[in-house]
């Protein structure tokens, strides 16, 4: 649904750009939906959903607590310059948001 309506060079998409802001829209809608659901399924289980916002997990190190952009050296490798630790950046990244939400919920409100 999804895909790029850009075409090739001997066949050229037609209304690339009208696709793309429709790509944006359904993506958006897709994880809008799918939190919704997640609350929906937290709230019927019993159990409880913290919110926690993604923004800087995927530079801030999971050991030292340094945030910088020089961190991430690309889009699968995590280097602190600060410590020295290394990982893949998004096992690093869902160790600062696990650590986020059990703090927000230790506090009884959403990071």
């Amino acid at each position: 649904m999804t895909a790029s309506a850009a075409g090739t060079v001997a066949e050229p998409g037609r209304r690339v750009r009208q696709k793309a802001g429709l790509n944006r829209a359904i993506l958006a809608q897709a994880f809008a939906e799918f939190r919704r659901q997640l609350t929906y399924k937290a709230a019927w289980s019993g159990a409880r959903l913290v919110a926690v916002s993604p923004r800087l997990t995927s530079q801030r190190c999971s050991r030292c607590g340094q945030t910088a952009a020089d961190n991430r050296l690309s889009q699968a490798v995590f280097r602190c310059v600060a410590c020295g630790h290394g990982d893949n950046a998004d096992h690093n990244a869902a160790i600062n948001i696990l650590a986020a939400g059990i703090a927000a919920s230790a506090q009884g409100g959403a990071a």
